[in-house]
């Protein structure tokens, strides 16, 4: 798999595709509302992507980005294999990826200049406080952390945070935490859940990580995820999150979708069944009305974008 993400224009998002999902997915493009894809490498750094336009019948427009509005390059390809080729060697970083095309570099404008923050030193703590949380939770991109920041401190008419300001903000603290997580080595807990989450999905129960806001809203919806063969779900919502980011444990909320007793806590079974099987603890007295909580858990989930 090419680790990257590729978002079309009409808002699908494929994680970890292989070279041939890729190149499917710009054979693809070209019709009205599905003309371009964009391709950002895991873990997304700011100004770096690729993308490439089409409209059907005419030829590929290919453009990447290399960290900088003055490093943006374009190219032309005559059909979906030399484009997709092209996106595939950027992918995978390959020396010599771009020789396949004749690349210029296109005139973006002036690099724009984003005055400093006005805040007193409490907000800028308590703002920064609060992108770092959700941060560390692993699931925001950078797009979802820049609203985070801009909207955080909105008070009435007041906006101390302009949309310019929350993306420098942002960028500069997804860039630490990539920095942070170049150092771990090995498999992490959120990866070991993920595993437990996809063995759960395979054996007919519906898993979801990071789902909704709140346990309301999740019981309300999580009904709407399965397929029509799902005994039962298991999922945890976004405070949950910010609870085993701050190193509280993480709380699993699960249920059998007929409703009963017997279906629920054999769920529950099921999930510390497979929770042990990846090498994560839990605590749970198999009592269905209550909860399963995933502890000691060290989390450190690596961002994606």
């Amino acid at each position: 798999m090419l680790e990257i993400v590729v978002q079309t224009e009409n808002w699908e998002r494929h994680v970890r595709v292989s070279a041939e999902e890729l190149a499917g997915l710009v054979r693809r493009i070209g019709a009205e509302g599905d003309r371009f894809l964009v391709v950002q490498r895991i873990p997304d750094l700011p100004d770096v992507f690729a993308q490439v336009w089409h409209k059907t019948g005419g030829d590929y427009t290919v453009e990447y980005r290399d960290g900088a509005a003055d490093r943006h390059f374009g190219a032309t390809a005559d059909g979906p294999e030399a484009a997709s080729a092209a996106l595939a060697g950027w992918a995978r970083q390959e020396a010599g990826w771009d020789a396949g095309l004749v690349w210029s570099l296109l005139d973006m404008g002036p690099a724009r200049e984003v005055p400093p923050l006005d805040l007193d030193e409490e907000e800028r703590a308590e703002l920064e406080e609060r992108v770092r949380e959700v941060l560390v939770g692993g699931y925001a991109s950078r797009a979802k952390l820049a609203e985070l920041a801009e909207d955080y401190l909105v008070s009435g008419d007041r906006r101390p945070v302009s949309r310019e300001q929350a993306e420098a903000l942002a960028d500069r603290m997804w860039l630490e935490r990539v920095a942070e997580q170049s150092a771990w080595q090995g498999e992490t807990d959120p990866e070991r859940l993920t595993r437990a989450f996809t063995a759960l999905h395979e054996a007919g129960i519906t898993a979801r990580e990071n789902f909704t806001c709140c346990r309301s809203c999740g019981q309300s919806e999580i009904g709407g995820e399965g397929g029509p063969d799902a005994r039962g779900f298991v999922y945890f919502h976004t405070q949950c999150t910010d609870s085993a980011a701050v190193g509280h444990g993480l709380t699993l909320l699960y249920g059998g979708f007929d409703g009963s007793s017997e279906t629920t806590t054999a769920i529950g079974h099921e999930v510390v069944a497979a929770l042990a099987a990846v090498g994560l603890r839990s605590e749970w007295d198999q009592d269905p009305a209550r909860a399963i909580t995933v502890t000691p858990l060290d989390w450190r989930r690596r961002l994606v974008g």
